[in-house]
């Protein structure tokens, strides 16, 4: 199987790598070369910036593809660029959207599915589902096999641990300082994290799987959490206690919006999910790392990447804090 990641070097990426070489996937790279380290040997690499005029058609469109996955679509722009290189020259087209599509409603029965309609709130959201439809669009128009894979929040080691606040938080290294740490709202809003490894299975299994073809999945794990219990277990793994203050979410990010974006767009609102429609049609996607062991690879991880943040000397962080006691 002849695979093309546009990408492939980033957290769902190296997943994706890993379960494609286990299927024995003859796989090549498009990418600027930034991240070299740590490809695995054996997998081909074609350097390039998928936004300079010919250079991406030059080096990707130049021969047949089994399978073409897209991790870095994220404009209009790019997804028509796919289609005018890769229509009939690929046998499946595999784009990487997001849960940010469907927005922030919450649905009659909790969990969010496939079905559920798309009403995404951030640019990011509205892009990618723009993308969507015109790769759908071109499958219906016979262009080309298409499957939208949608993740929601994915880690693993290289990445970072969010929190409820901020994708690169200091809330862990407070925990282990015994400070307290900032929660948005009552802490009883779900949310779910996946490791990166259980996310690339649905990408690398459902690689040339025909009953995938036009089908949109949601790639999430079963396991839902609070956002209270979420902390308690990042906690469990520090040895620490969680003193957890709470304060509504808009005072938090009203406070200083450009810290606490992720907050202001994604980790306020709900965030539960159904994969079983992903697991039905590709039976091989079980998610089997419990947060609880995969943030504590993580967190070693930050470590010895010396990236861990550090919570003191951080005054807006302490204000809030602070605000905490006189709500």
């Amino acid at each position: 199987m002849q695979v093309l990641i546009i990408g492939g070097t980033g957290l769902i990426s190296t997943g994706i790598v890993k379960h494609l070489l286990a299927r024995k996937a003859d796989i090549t790279m498009f990418n600027r070369g930034q991240r070299a380290a740590g490809i695995p040997a054996g997998v081909h690499v074609l350097n390039g910036d998928r936004n300079e005029s010919g250079v991406f058609e030059r080096e990707c469109g130049s021969r047949q593809w089994d399978v073409v996955i897209d991790m870095i679509c994220f404009t209009p722009e790019q997804a028509k660029t796919d289609i005018q290189i890769f229509a009939g020259k690929c046998r499946h087209f595999i784009f990487c959207s997001t849960v940010c599509t469907y927005g922030i409603k919450v649905p009659p029965h909790v969990f969010i599915e496939e079905t559920f309609p798309q009403e995404p709130i951030s640019a990011y959201g509205k892009n990618k589902l723009l993308c969507e439809r015109i790769f759908l669009q071109a499958h219906h128009d016979q262009q080309l096999a298409v499957t939208i894979i949608r993740p929601s929040n994915t880690y693993g080691p290289g990445g970072t641990l969010i929190d409820n606040l901020e994708f690169d938080p200091v809330a862990w290294d407070r925990i282990e300082r015994e400070l307290p740490v900032l929660c948005a709202g009552d802490g009883l809003g779900l949310w779910v994290a996946t490791h990166r490894d259980d996310v690339g299975k649905l990408f690398a299994y459902a690689a040339l799987t025909p009953r995938t073809f036009g089908q949109s999945y949601n790639a999430t794990s079963d396991a839902h959490m609070t956002w209270e219990q979420y902390y308690q277990t990042v906690a469990g793994i520090l040895g620490k206690p969680a003193d957890l203050r709470y304060l509504p979410a808009g005072q938090i990010w009203a406070r200083d919006p450009g810290r606490f974006g992720l907050l202001r767009e994604i980790t306020a609102f709900h965030g539960a999910y159904n994969s079983s429609k992903a697991q039905r049609d590709v039976p091989e996607f079980t998610c089997e790392i419990p947060f609880s062991a995969g943030a504590a690879e993580l967190l070693d991880d930050i470590r010895h990447r010396k990236t861990w943040k550090t919570g003191t000397n951080d005054a807006i962080y302490d204000q809030l804090v602070e605000a905490t006691a006189r709500m």
